[in-house]
């Protein structure tokens, strides 16, 4: 026969199975819970940053006098049993939930008061640690679940932070290896002045440094949270002295200032630092989708197309064509692009859905906010060792592509003006000479002079090319 306690709330009483920490409010919220069949535990950060808020709560209630000393040490206990995923099954909750995630706050002040309550009695229930009562003390929903928000984003910020770092000096280090490898550039998808597939390089390295700056920008705000505004943010219900102690003790706990927002009303009404946050990242996921498919694009081939580098092959490309390999990693960054550019979308339409004294759209920014944090964390890791990593340049074919490029006559252009270019380029359209045979086949170069001037390598370099240019211009006269 299962052991069963007794627990009332506002709305009656209920019989609780005795193994449970959580008690009546969950199970209530339980009956209409799991149309994602996804918890809101699946992203932990939320759990353990309102662990770390009532822990400094009770300890701070203690510290003021408001809360039996017994009563605020056996509270930071279970806590700190909760920090270590002990009661990670006690989080039933979905994801999508209305109330403004009241629901997911009682059902911490359940699990914690019950725990807390079996370290000073032998047994669950209220006699000695009330739910409400103890573990919400000086508290409410409307202050705690933002502000576990914010806290509970630092350590998705630390480690996007070091992700990107690292792909970036990945991409420094193909800058470096690709520098002597010349191709043709492209605008529009089509050929145009040559550059080295390390200048290319240098650009996606140079841009996924400033998606690590806009990032670290981010970071203070985490620690802003509006903690002692309870339910509206005047404050009411908690005792004098608890506010202060309460952030010494957040402080404290997390190693690093945690302080209140200037205006507490403001924070209630306005979440606008998650619609910042997510538009970084959908900032970074962008980015990141950008250069993937510049990847799938200069991947192409292996025969007919770009062919200008080398995707580490991971897996068959095809079910019935052999030897086809898909840029499946690149792919996938550019799907995932798409989900968190659709998460984005839905925070902003909470973000807009705020009315008066407080936007209760919680889940909306939980779910999707902390989703786009695991897809993109997760994503660069896989897209920094398994293809950045091990991609290598078609050296021979980017030169073949440069030395053939007609945008070659752009140095036509620069030494004897643009419709003399314009003229070689037509020529090489009709006979199918390459930019160097032209002109020497049309009397305006020489082959040394051709074999100088046309040359992709030296036009990536303008401060070694304007000098040659300029020489034979004075050769020729022409200045």
């Amino acid at each position: 026969m299962t052991d069963l306690r007794i627990e009332r709330d506002c709305l009656g009483e209920m019989e609780i199975p005795n193994d449970q920490y959580y008690g009546i409010q969950t199970h209530r919220m339980e009956k209409v819970s799991g149309t994602a069949n996804l918890p809101v535990i699946f992203y932990p950060d939320m759990h353990y940053a309102l662990a770390q808020i009532k822990k400094a709560a009770a300890i701070a209630n203690g510290k003021i006098g408001a809360m039996p000393a017994d009563v605020s040490k056996a509270i930071a206990q279970a806590c700190d049993e909760m920090l270590t995923g002990k009661f990670n099954d006690q989080f039933p909750l979905d994801m999508w939930q209305g109330g403004g995630y009241t629901c997911v706050n009682m059902n911490v002040n359940e699990v914690i008061g019950n725990r807390a309550n079996e370290i000073l009695t032998g047994h669950k229930g209220t006699e000695k640690v009330h739910p409400n009562t103890h573990v919400n003390m000086g508290q409410s929903t409307n202050d705690t679940i933002p502000s576990a928000t914010h806290l509970g984003m630092i350590g998705r910020v630390d480690e996007l932070i070091k992700q990107l770092e690292l792909l970036a000096a990945s991409l420094r280090k193909k800058e470096e290896e690709f520098k002597d490898v010349v191709k043709v550039g492209r605008t529009c998808i089509q050929d145009a002045l040559p550059l080295t597939l390390g200048q290319e390089f240098s650009g996606y390295a140079s841009v996924v440094e400033r998606m690590a700056r806009k990032v670290r920008h981010l970071r203070p705000g985490c620690f802003e949270i509006v903690m002692g505004g309870s339910a509206v943010g005047t404050g009411f219900s908690a005792a004098p002295g608890y506010k202060d102690a309460l952030y010494v003790e957040l402080s404290k706990q997390y190693g690093e200032e945690v302080k209140p927002m200037e205006n507490l009303f403001d924070g209630f009404q306005n979440p606008d630092f998650i619609v910042e946050v997510s538009g970084v990242l959908k900032e970074v996921a962008m980015t990141l989708s950008k250069i993937c498919k510049d990847f799938r694009l200069m991947g192409s081939g292996p025969r007919s197309g770009f062919m200008e580098v080398n995707v580490p092959a991971l897996s068959p490309g095809s079910s019935i064509m052999p030897g086809k390999i898909n840029p499946t990693v690149p792919e996938m960054v550019i799907q995932i692009s798409h989900q968190v550019v659709g998460n984005d979308v839905a925070i902003s339409m909470a973000y807009d859905e705020g009315e008066l004294d407080l936007n209760v759209w919680d889940a909306t920014f939980y779910k999707c906010l902390f989703e786009n944090f695991q897809l993109i964390n997760s994503e660069l890791e896989i897209l920094r060792a398994h293809c950045v990593d091990g991609m290598t340049a078609n050296k021979e074919r980017c030169a073949q592509e440069a030395n053939s490029s007609i945008a070659l006559s752009t140095v036509v252009a620069t030494a004897l003006g643009y419709p003399m270019g314009v003229k070689v380029a037509h020529y090489c359209e009709q006979t199918g000479k390459n930019v160097r045979e032209a002109v020497v086949e049309m009397g305006l170069m020489t082959v040394e002079e051709a074999k100088k001037l046309v040359d992709p390598m030296l036009m990536t370099n303008p401060h070694a090319a304007g000098p040659v240019v300029d020489a034979f211009k004075k050769e020729k006269k022409l200045i």
